[in-house]
C-alpha cells in the first residue's frame, strides 16, 4: 500500500473532522463563513482501492449538546389577551412554559406582520430586510422593496449550514408578491430561506377551513379529516416531522419555526371553543380592560402604579351601545377568544410531542404571543368578511346580526370590532399598525429551556425586540454570527442576544436604542425614553395630515409603563434630541422616505413595485393552470374585459368551472351548470349577480365568450356593468352586474382554470377542486382587457 503523506493527511483530517463535528476546543473551522468549505481531498498513487485506507467522511455537525430550537409565533394578539400576561383568554400552554421558564414583559415587535417576521428570522431591522410594510404594499424605495437581500441571511440558513435539520410550519408572508407564481423565482420561498421542510401558506392570511396549502413549493390538497382546521393540520405536520427527524437522526438537533395563521382574521374556530366563552364578554370591552390591568398588577406582570392607557376617542363606551350591538360584539369576542385558546392548545400538542420523545429539556422554546398588537382592522362594528376592509367598504350592524349563530364558521370570514383590539392590548391605548404605541409593539414572550435556563417562573423586564431572537439562538447553540453566507458578505446582525438576562433578572439592559415605523406611525426608544408620534389610526385608510405636521410625545417608560404621562412640554430639549436620534436611525436603516399610504399601495403601479404582468392587456390560459394568487394574475378590476373559452363539450353536456377568480367571499366565475353557460359576480359575499343561458351548449367544439362592459369612467372604482354571454358567436344571455370589488378579491383565494380550488364563487356548483372540475375539455381561455 502506498499513497502520498497518508499519515499526515489522515491526522490533519481527523483533527479537522473532530472540530467540525464536536464544536469543542479551538475550532480550526471558520464557522463565520458559510457553508463551511470542504477540505481539499488527498491524492493517491495506489491502484487498487482494497490496498488503501479510506478517509473519514467530512461532515459538519452542530456543536455538541446544542439544543433543539422551536420558535412559536402567534398572529395578531396583543399583550393583554393571553392569561399568561393577565388577559382574559386562557392560554394554558403558555402558562405552563412560563411557570418553568422565563417571562419577558418588555419584548417588542414592529407592529405589523411581515416586518416582524423578517426581523425575527434575520436579527436585522425590518427596513434592512426591505420590509417596511407587508409584502402586498412594497414600493420602489430601499427599505420597502419587499425583497430580502442576499446580504441578510436568515437564522434558519445559518443553522442548516451548521448541522441542524430545519422546518417551518404555518404562515410565511415573507415572499415578494410578484414572486409567488409558477415562474418564481423561488429564492425567497421558505425552502430557499434555510428550511428543509415547509408546510403552510405563503400569503398574509388564509381560510382556516379551506386553506391554500403548499408543501415546499408545491400546492397540495389539505388532508381529509373530520372538522378540518388548518391549525390542527399544521400541528399534525409539525409533530410528524419532529418525530420522524429524531427517529432517523437522533443526534442531529432540529429547528422548528411554528407560525400560526391564528389569530389573524378570518377568526375561524370550531363552535365548541367559542362556546367556552359564552357570556364572558357581555360586560364589554371597558370592563375587560379594567379587569385585565388589575389582574396584571396582582400577577406582578406590570408595575403596581401603572395607569390604564386612554382609549382612542373613536372607540365608543360600552355602556352607550344599544342591545343589538352589545350582543353582536360580545359574540365576536367569544369567537376570537376561542380561536386563541384553540391555538394555544395546538401548540401544547407540539410541546407534548417533543416531551414524549425525550427532547423537551434540551429544546429552547421561544413562544411569542403576537407578531404585533391585536388587530383593529375590523373597524367599529366588526366584519362578516374581512375583505371589506381592503375594499374600503363599511359593513352595517343590521347586516351582521343575522350571522351571529354562524360567526367563525365556514360561512363567514370574520373580524371583530376595534374596541376588543384595544381591550386585548391592555394596559395600552392602541393596537396593531400603531408602531408608536406599546399596544402595537409590546408582545408577551416566554423562553423555556430546562437544560439552559436555571431560573424558573421569573419575569425579565429588560427592553428586548424581535431582532434579538436570532442572536439569542446563535449564542444559545454556540455558533458565531456569520460574516459571509453563500458567497455574500453579510450585513451585521442588528439585534442583541437576550441570553445575558436568562439567569440575571437585574442585568443591565443591552438593547438600548430601537426605532419603530409603520405607515407613518413612528417612534424611537433610547435608554428608557420613548419619543413618538401617532400619525394615523388603523381604521384610517385615506391620506392623513402631512408627516411634517405630526406632533411628538415624550415618555419615561421606566416610570410610565403604559405611556400616559406625556413629558414633551416639560422636557422639550430632550424631545428634540430624541427626534434627531429617530432621523439618524431612520436614515441609517433605510426608513426614509416614509410612505404613509395604505390602501393606495395595494396597487403595484401606484406603489412602484414590479407587477409580473405589467401593462399586458391579455393573458392566455390553459387547463391545469390553477392556484394563481391575485398578485400574479391579470388585473380585471375597474375595467371592461372579454373572456374567450375554446372548449370541447362531450355527449350529454358539460358542467363545472371554466375560469374563476376569488371564492365564497368575493370574485367572479365563468362556468357551466346543467350544460348551460353561466357567469356569476360575487360582491364580497354580500350579493351575487348571475347571467345564465337557458339553453345547453351543443356537443362538440364550442367557443364561449363573456363580455363585461364596465360602466365606470377612468378613475371611478367599483362600478357595475353589463355582462353578455355568447356561444359560437351568438348571444345567449345578458344581464347587469350591479357593483364590483374595486381593490382586492382575496388574500388567499386564487384564479383557476377548469376548477374552483378552494371555496366556490358561485353557489350550487360544489366545493373544492373535485366537485367543481370541468367535465368537458378546455383547449384555452383568453382574458382580454379593454381600455
Amino acid at each position: 500500500m502506498s499513497h502520498r503523506n497518508l499519515l499526515s493527511d489522515a491526522l490533519l483530517f481527523s483533527l479537522f473532522l473532530h472540530s467540525a463535528t464536536t464544536g469543542l476546543g479551538r475550532d480550526p473551522l471558520d464557522r463565520t463563513v458559510l457553508p463551511i468549505p470542504e477540505p481539499v481531498p488527498s491524492t493517491y498513487t495506489e491502484l487498487d482501492a482494497r490496498n488503501a485506507e479510506q478517509p473519514s467522511r467530512f461532515q459538519v455537525k452542530a456543536p455538541q449538546g446544542a439544543p433543539n430550537v422551536v420558535i412559536v409565533l402567534i398572529d395578531d394578539i396583543g399583550f393583554g389577551g393571553p392569561s399568561t400576561f393577565g388577559g382574559p383568554i386562557q392560554t394554558p400552554t403558555l402558562d405552563r412554559l412560563a411557570s418553568s421558564g422565563l417571562t419577558f414583559n418588555n419584548f417588542h415587535t414592529t407592529a405589523l406582520c411581515s416586518p416582524t417576521r423578517m426581523a425575527l428570522k434575520t436579527g436585522r431591522n425590518h427596513h434592512t430586510c426591505n420590509t417596511g410594510s407587508i409584502m402586498e404594499t412594497a414600493t420602489a424605495f430601499p427599505g420597502n422593496t419587499g425583497q430580502l437581500p442576499n446580504s441578510v441571511a436568515p437564522l434558519a440558513e445559518m443553522l442548516r449550514l451548521n448541522g441542524y435539520s430545519t422546518a417551518a410550519f404555518g404562515k410565511w408572508h415573507e415572499t415578494a408578491a410578484w414572486e409567488t407564481s409558477v415562474s418564481g423565482p423561488f429564492d425567497r420561498w421558505p425552502t430557499h430561506q434555510g428550511f428543509d421542510k415547509f408546510y403552510g401558506f405563503i400569503g398574509g392570511e388564509t381560510d382556516q377551513w379551506y386553506p391554500l396549502v403548499y408543501d415546499g413549493v408545491t400546492r397540495v390538497a389539505p388532508p381529509k379529516m373530520d372538522e378540518y382546521h388548518f391549525t390542527v393540520d399544521m400541528t399534525n405536520q409539525a409533530i410528524g416531522w419532529v418525530k420522524a427527524q429524531q427517529s432517523m437522526t437522533p443526534d442531529k438537533p432540529f429547528f422548528v419555526y411554528y407560525a400560526t395563521g391564528a389569530v389573524h382574521a378570518p377568526h375561524h374556530v370550531p363552535q365548541r371553543w367559542a362556546q367556552k366563552y359564552k357570556g364572558k364578554f357581555d360586560k364589554g370591552w371597558d370592563a375587560v380592560r379594567e379587569e385585565s390591568i388589575a389582574r396584571q398588577k396582582r400577577m406582578g406582570m406590570i408595575p403596581k402604579d401603572t395607569q390604564l392607557g386612554p382609549k382612542p376617542e373613536d372607540i365608543e363606551d360600552w355602556d352607550e351601545l344599544d342591545t343589538d350591538r352589545k350582543r353582536l360584539f360580545a359574540r365576536q369576542a367569544e369567537v376570537f377568544a376561542g380561536f386563541l385558546e384553540q391555538t394555544d392548545h395546538e401548540i401544547g400538542r407540539l410541546v407534548d410531542a417533543i416531551a414524549d420523545i425525550g427532547e423537551l429539556d434540551n429544546t429552547l422554546i421561544i413562544y411569542i404571543a403576537g407578531d404585533n398588537g391585536t388587530s383593529a382592522e375590523g373597524g367599529f362594528v366588526g366584519m362578516y368578511n374581512e375583505m371589506t376592509y381592503f375594499n374600503d367598504v363599511t359593513e352595517k350592524v343590521e347586516d351582521l346580526l343575522p350571522l351571529i349563530d354562524t360567526w367563525g364558521g365556514p360561512e363567514t370570514f370574520p373580524h371583530m370590532a376595534a374596541g376588543w383590539a384595544v381591550a386585548f392590548d391592555s394596559p395600552f391605548s392602541w393596537t396593531k399598525q400603531v408602531a408608536s404605541d406599546f399596544g402595537g409593539t409590546r408582545n408577551g414572550t416566554v423562553a423555556h429551556w430546562p437544560n439552559g435556563i436555571k431560573a424558573k417562573g421569573e419575569i425579565r423586564s429588560q427592553f428586548t425586540h424581535a431582532i434579538d431572537v436570532a442572536p439569542t439562538v446563535l449564542e444559545a447553540v454556540g455558533l458565531p454570527e456569520p460574516t459571509s453566507v453563500n458567497g455574500t458578505a453579510q450585513t451585521p446582525i442588528e439585534g442583541t442576544s437576550m441570553v445575558y438576562a436568562f439567569d440575571d433578572a437585574d442585568a443591565p439592559e443591552r438593547h438600548t436604542t430601537q426605532y419603530f415605523e409603520i405607515f407613518g406611525n413612528r417612534a424611537i426608544y433610547h435608554d428608557g425614553w420613548l419619543a413618538r408620534t401617532l400619525h394615523r389610526a388603523p381604521w384610517q385608510t385615506t391620506e392623513q395630515a402631512p408627516l411634517e405636521d405630526d406632533e411628538w410625545d415624550l415618555y419615561n417608560t421606566r416610570e410610565d409603563f403604559s405611556l400616559v404621562n406625556n413629558l414633551a412640554d416639560e422636557q422639550p430639549e430632550k424631545l428634540e434630541k430624541m427626534k434627531a436620534l429617530f432621523m439618524s436611525e431612520a436614515e441609517k436603516y433605510h426608513v426614509l422616505p416614509i410612505d404613509d399610504r395604505v390602501i393606495a399601495r395595494v396597487n403595484p403601479a401606484l406603489a412602484g413595485r414590479p407587477d409580473i404582468l405589467g401593462d399586458r392587456t391579455s393573458l392566455t390560459l390553459y387547463d391545469g393552470m390553477n392556484g394563481m394568487l391575485e398578485n400574479t394574475f391579470i388585473n380585471v378590476k375597474n375595467r371592461s374585459k372579454t373572456i374567450t373559452a375554446d372548449v370541447q363539450i362531450p355527449e350529454g353536456g358539460a358542467d363545472g368551472v371554466i375560469l374563476t377568480q376569488g371564492g365564497r367571499f368575493g370574485g367572479w366565475c365563468l362556468y357551466m351548470q346543467d350544460g348551460r353557460p353561466m357567469y356569476t359576480y360575487n360582491y364580497l359575499g354580500l350579493s351575487r349577480d348571475t347571467v345564465a343561458s337557458d339553453q345547453p351548449v351543443p356537443t362538440g367544439k364550442a367557443t364561449i365568450v363573456l363580455d363585461f362592459d364596465y360602466e365606470g369612467k377612468e378613475g371611478e372604482f367599483g362600478k357595475g356593468g353589463i355582462a353578455t354571454l355568447s356561444v359560437n358567436g351568438k348571444e345567449v344571455a345578458r344581464g347587469r352586474i350591479e357593483k364590483t370589488q374595486p381593490l382586492i378579491f382575496s388574500a388567499d383565494e386564487t384564479a383557476d382554470v377548469g376548477l374552483d380550488n378552494q371555496t366556490p364563487v358561485a353557489e350550487g356548483i360544489g366545493i373544492g377542486r373535485d366537485e367543481t372540475r370541468f367535465t368537458g375539455t378546455i383547449n384555452q381561455v383568453v382574458v382580454e382587457l379593454d381600455d
